[in-house]
């Protein structure tokens, strides 16, 4: 995801674990890096229960790879987990199923995408291995409620799936005066910002973007659009004044760049990946009270709607354009009821008991 899960303590696969741990569990969180870095070991303060972090590296030229299932389940047998959950991407759903059938414990998965969309997937045989692993978890948390459908229907009928979108830290992600954080970027003040931030990827439906910055910017004088992010370098960004790249941002940062725009964008192409996922983009924008136009696909187009001009078709530069022009002329904020961490973690938590009891 562009962090280090234990450094930054960054979103999902740091705050599950973690508000679990407050909550009054004792949790242990083991994280291969598929490069060289630091090993960690690390207890973070939670409170009533624990938190435990193992990082593991890859190593210059990937050697303990081949090692890592089975320090993996030395660690776990130390530990004697009462559930595992495997998560991140398809190796660790294998594995962590893998190591709940040696120690004889409950399995379950977190899925923060359609993880038989990365690159480790095209790996011969890791796409039915990880079908197999989902097909023995007793729960699986889905980050969109389509992902979640997609799961039931397709690989794991039995399971107990849940719908928990990746939500955000809203002591980050809130309202601020759009001309101070302008002045933060050195942006201008009076004129129309339009913009986002991300993966700036061809895959991910960038490219739309960039020919509504230039329809956009040939039909309004007064528009200036942003964006933040690494760029592409098979779809890099239009070349114009009035169309500015500021380059990766911190987390804190993108809240700010955020609050200084007039309109924020969401895109998603229509793909799987589009289909399946659920863009945390839209829960920080939706709550940095921003009005918003979001890709009609999966889960969105039953969180945003045509009526307040916060819909385009994915993969309609046209349609953007329009959308975009409607929010500029009569702006909507966004209605988003937005679940914390510790709302989820409490879900979780009702779901890993009940597997555990053998419910």
């Amino acid at each position: 995801m562009g962090h280090d899960v234990i450094e930054d303590r960054y979103a999902r696969l740091y705050e599950q674990p973690f508000q679990l741990a407050s909550l009054g569990n004792h949790v242990l969180g083991v994280c291969l890096s598929y490069r060289k870095c630091t090993p960690k070991n690390e207890f973070h303060q939670t409170g009533l229960g624990s938190m435990q972090w193992i990082g593991l590296s890859a190593g210059k030229f990937r050697e303990s790879v081949l090692t890592y299932p089975f320090n993996l389940l030395k660690i776990a047998r130390q530990f004697k987990p009462d559930i595992i959950v495997g998560a991140s991407d398809c190796l660790h759903v294998i594995l962590g199923q893998w190591i709940a059938a040696k120690l004889n414990c409950q399995y379950t998965a977190d899925l923060y995408d359609d993880y038989e969309t990365f690159g480790l997937a095209k790996i011969p045989f890791v796409k039915s291995l990880y079908r197999r692993a989902l097909t023995r978890a007793k729960v699986i948390s889905c980050v969109s409620q389509s992902l979640s459908h997609h799961i039931k229907s397709h690989i794991a009928p039995n399971a107990l799936t849940l719908s928990l979108p990746s939500t955000i830290n809203q002591s980050i992600f809130y309202p601020r005066n759009k001309n101070s954080m302008r002045q933060n970027f050195d942006l201008p003040l009076d004129t129309l910002i339009v913009g986002t931030a991300g993966g700036l990827t061809r895959e991910k439906g960038i490219d739309t973007v960039y020919k509504m910055f230039v329809e956009l910017i040939s039909q309004n004088p007064k528009v200036v659009c942003v964006i933040a992010g690494v760029t592409d370098p098979q779809c890099t960004p239009p070349q114009h004044e009035r169309i500015i790249h500021l380059g990766k941002l911190t987390h804190e940062r993108v809240a700010e760049l955020f609050c200084a725009l007039n309109v924020g964008i969401v895109y998603l192409r229509n793909t799987r990946y589009g289909q399946l996922s659920f863009p945390q983009k839209a829960y920080e924008m939706g709550a940095c009270k921003i009005p918003m136009v979001v890709a009609e696909i999966g889960d969105m187009k039953n969180i945003f709607s045509h009526d307040r001009n916060e819909l385009y078709t994915p993969d309609s530069h046209q349609s953007l354009t329009s959308a975009v022009i409607k929010q500029l002329e009569s702006p909507c904020l966004p209605d988003l009821i937005i679940e914390s961490w510790v709302e989820q973690a409490k879900k979780l938590e009702t779901a890993y008991q009940k597997a555990i009891r053998g419910n």
